[in-house]
């Protein structure tokens, strides 16, 4: 069967002609609006790119060894935004009180990989593809969450933007048997990128559709990659986000207007990835200015804003983030920290039980330190991420979704309500 509707733009307005049905991705994208009475559960996952100091941003300022392994660099107490009596937030995170008082923002300490490299790309790749210590894994564990959420699903029901990554091309995470898209600009409404070609193919909008074996869409994988188009009727380069969501200008804070963007305009996004770089802080990291206050200002004002612009969309989102590795617990000689292990996430949404510190807390002492330089893990990352998929996205297939890991229900930080 081929599509006998056309979606064009003429003059700035949406016109749609003919009889035939369209597939219900298309109609949503067209006419901006979701079938009544269904739910979207949305997964955002937010990576910090470059190792960040976990330390310098939620501060164990009632650690005394905190202070004095970081004479130059330290968060001082009176600068500190005091979250529990022995944790605080470093003050270019004042965006993010809020949140912590509102109970939607929680944050799991010492949390990582148990796998101890100390290689940025190596432990980004481990990550991403959800095997610490495997390098053979193809594809990333929030494709194959996807994918086994997927199984009894109707796949004529799935949206085109079901998955998608904000950037130029498509990472390991969401690499894998489920579709999935880059979207690099909203505004010249490229896919992998303002030149789709330049990319690989398969990143692109056209090739998921091109050679597809689903009746409705055979054929037509021009038209569906026109159908991407449809969202300039929301006209991207003037969206106006929602009050107080006020981000900041940068990569960063574009990719999440863009997607709050696509979120509200009800286009089936179930999971997301964005990243942020600027976290590998070797000479003069700065401790309540400088480097990493920057980066954390624009860390998170931007997540604040994406949450205010969501509105009551927040209620059915789950945003977590993560980085590689953290730092070193002890300053180098150049002002700055060196790679580290354990390191902080953090967990924003709606079903989130906020307002609390999740995790153990090892201690920084000299025998309670990894190796005798680091924070030590005590939460595995893929006890967070596996109770996200588990019990927000319903996923209960965690073997396959992070295979070779032992981790049980038993085991997760409850973290979720």
């Amino acid at each position: 069967m081929s599509i006998t509707r056309r979606i064009f733009l003429r003059n700035g307005a949406l016109a749609v002609v003919g009889t035939t049905a369209l597939p219900s991705f298309l109609a949503r994208a067209a006419f901006g609006a979701a079938d009544q009475g269904v739910r979207t559960r949305r997964l955002v996952v937010i990576f910090q790119r470059g190792a960040a100091d976990g330390l310098n941003i939620v501060v164990p300022h009632g650690e005394p060894g905190y202070y004095a392994m970081r004479p130059t660099i330290n968060i001082p107490k009176k600068s500190v935004l005091d979250l529990d009596g022995f944790f605080g937030l470093h003050p270019a995170m004042a965006s993010f009180q809020p949140l912590w008082k509102q109970k939607h923002l929680a944050i799991v300490h010492a949390a990582g990989s148990p796998d101890p490299t100390r290689s940025h790309f190596d432990a980004q790749d481990f990550m991403e593809s959800g095997t610490p210590g495997v390098k053979v894994t193809d594809d990333g564990w929030l494709n194959r969450a996807l994918h086994e959420l997927s199984a009894g699903q109707s796949a004529p029901g799935k949206s085109a933007f079901r998955a998608i990554a904000l950037g130029p091309s498509l990472p390991r995470i969401l690499s894998g048997k489920e579709p999935a898209i880059a979207i690099n600009n909203l505004n010249d409404f490229s896919v992998g990128g303002k030149n789709p070609k330049a990319a690989p193919i398969a990143n692109t909008f056209e090739a998921m559709y091109e050679n597809s074996v689903d009746t409705v869409l055979h054929g037509t994988g021009q038209e569906t990659f026109d159908a991407v188009k449809t969202l300039k009727a929301a006209d991207p380069a003037h969206y106006t986000p929602a009050t107080n969501a006020n981000y900041p200008r940068g990569r960063f804070g574009d990719s999440l207007k863009q997607l709050a963007q696509l979120i509200k305009a009800n286009l089936g996004v179930q999971v997301a990835f964005a990243d942020i770089g600027g976290w590998d802080h070797h000479v003069n990291e700065g401790g309540t200015q400088g480097q990493i206050a920057n980066v954390l200002g624009d860390f998170s004002q931007s997540i604040a804003a994406f949450w205010t612009d969501l509105g009551d969309l927040g209620e059915d989102t789950v945003v977590v983030t993560m980085s590689e590795f953290g730092r070193t617990a002890r300053e180098n000689g150049n002002r700055g920290t060196d790679h580290g292990h354990a390191n902080v996430m953090f967990v924003l949404g709606g079903p989130v039980k906020g307002g609390k510190v999740y995790g153990r807390w090892p201690g920084l002492s000299e025998g309670q330190l990894y190796e005798g330089r680091d924070l030590a893990v005590t939460t595995d990352f893929r006890l967070v991420l596996s109770e996200v998929v588990s019990r927000y996205l319903g996923n209960k297939d965690l073997k396959t979704v992070f295979p070779g890991f032992d981790g049980e229900s038993g085991q997760f930080v409850n973290f979720l309500g």
